[in-house]
């Protein structure tokens, strides 16, 4: 397919590039969020089990899945700064996305086989998976600087987080007929599966089709890069190289160097939520019964999403009247008092209010952080070795916060006690976001 060359700030570049959001966002609604906590629970509760086997130790599932998920971080932040260094040299960053977007669609459709009887090839697609989205999301991130004039990044920030969210609860709507109305498509009991537990499988391969499918937009529309100058040497070694001059760099952007420290810190808590929000529900919620469980998990995934527009959308225009940071600090408050609330919260009614007002927030808080930081990025063509540091950042907070709930939670039998120290994790990162720049306030 033949690319388009489209001038930075191009309506069609800008919904190009935003449209990647409605493309990979259903695999963290349904994989990540959704569809797999619930067929995560099934298989242990079905087999009467609850931990497994893994290299000799018993884990039980849920520090396991944690464990997994901070696995894939460590993979991801070492080695996004290899390739960013690759794409900044090459001048071919469209490439890498793509390779990967297609690594994590097709580890989507291999996951249709997941099985605790092969749990090793069964963790490694959901690993892979992880591994896919982040990368290929975090080349899509790099691009922004690149199609979107400054006036412009915080609208089109929270556009493509709004698509997103529409997209994927278009896609998770037809899963969940699917999965509670089997019958409706044909799906039947089988001896492994019964047939609600096959029509789950079935929802990863839509998740992998989807993602393939209207990727291609984005692909056709985005350039490949700024290709950088200069010797080609050691092309694996520049990423690393990249990021240190970066880091170097910092010292010299003060507010930018503040509101990384901040963004660390606080990302690390947004981002630990959202993989183990499902699993918490999924076990620590007195649903009733299974089919209440599953109704009720899907309920609430929708309810985030479908308010994280309206939160998105709403945070936008608070920055622009407000500035970027005061509503960062404020949104970070709102977590603190979420983490306490999900601390205490038992039935099904308590996890739907927690649900919509983290729906409100996480859209926010996600799309401002992006925007600020291309706002506050010097004059460069290194976007991508920028965005990298910024990826690498997030992906190590991420480590340390699932590594951390995944600990407590099997040192103390409880996944409760890792909510807490969430919310601290808020606590520090509103403190840290009070001592960026004070001109920083003013970004609009």
């Amino acid at each position: 397919m033949k690319e388009r060359t489209l001038a930075k700030g191009d309506k069609k570049l800008l919904f190009a590039w935003a449209f990647y959001d409605w493309a990979n966002s259903v695999f963290n609604l349904v994989i990540t969020t959704a569809i797999f906590p619930i067929f995560y629970g099934v298989l242990f509760r079905t087999a009467g089990i609850e931990s497994v086997e893994v290299f000799g130790m018993e884990v039980a599932r849920g520090p396991l899945i944690s464990y997994v998920t901070s696995l894939a971080f460590v993979f991801v932040a070492l080695l996004n700064p290899l390739l960013s260094g690759i794409a900044d040299y090459l001048g071919n960053k469209k490439m890498f996305l793509k390779m990967f977007a297609y690594l994590g669609a097709l580890s989507c459709i291999a996951m249709y086989w997941f099985s605790l009887d092969y749990i090793y090839y069964s963790l490694a697609c959901y690993f892979f998976g992880l591994v896919g989205f982040w990368i290929s999301y975090a080349f899509c991130n790099s691009y922004l600087p690149d199609v979107a004039n400054e006036d412009q990044q915080d609208w089109i920030s929270a556009r493509g987080f709004s698509l997103g969210y529409i997209g994927s609860v278009i896609l998770l709507l037809f899963d969940l007929a699917m999965v509670m109305n089997p019958n409706w498509f044909g799906i039947e009991d089988t001896p492994s599966d019964p047939a609600a537990v096959k029509a789950m499988r079935y929802s990863f391969v839509t998740v992998g089709i989807w993602w393939i499918v209207f990727s291609q937009y984005t692909f056709y529309y985005m350039p490949k890069g700024n290709k950088k100058e200069g010797e080609r040497e050691h092309l694996l070694l520049n990423g690393i190289k990249e990021l240190r001059i970066v880091y170097a760099k910092l010292s010299e952007s003060p507010r930018l160097k503040s509101f990384l420290n901040a963004f660390f810190v606080y990302g690390m808590a947004v981002q630990t939520i959202m993989l183990v929000a499902a699993f918490y529900g999924e076990e620590k919620i007195a649903w009733g019964s299974d089919e209440m469980r599953t109704t009720g998990l899907i309920i609430s995934m929708l309810v985030i999403q479908l308010v994280a527009i309206i939160g998105a959308t709403l945070t936008a225009k608070a920055s622009s009247r407000y500035g970027n940071i005061p509503v960062l600090i404020l949104i970070n408050i709102i977590w603190i008092c979420i983490c306490i609330y999900a601390f205490f919260m038992e039935t099904p009614t308590e996890f739907y209010t927690a649900a919509g007002f983290v729906g409100m927030v996480m859209g926010g808080i996600q799309a401002l952080s992006r925007s600020t930081y291309s706002k506050l990025l010097p004059e460069t063509e290194d976007t991508a070795s920028y965005f990298s540091f910024y990826d690498v950042a997030e992906k190590i907070g991420i480590v340390i916060g699932t590594f951390i709930y995944g600990a407590i939670a099997q040192i103390t039998g409880d996944i409760k006690f890792a909510i807490i120290i969430l919310g601290l994790f808020f606590i520090i990162g509103a403190l840290l976001l009070t001592r960026v720049n004070k001109k920083a306030l003013s970004l609009n």
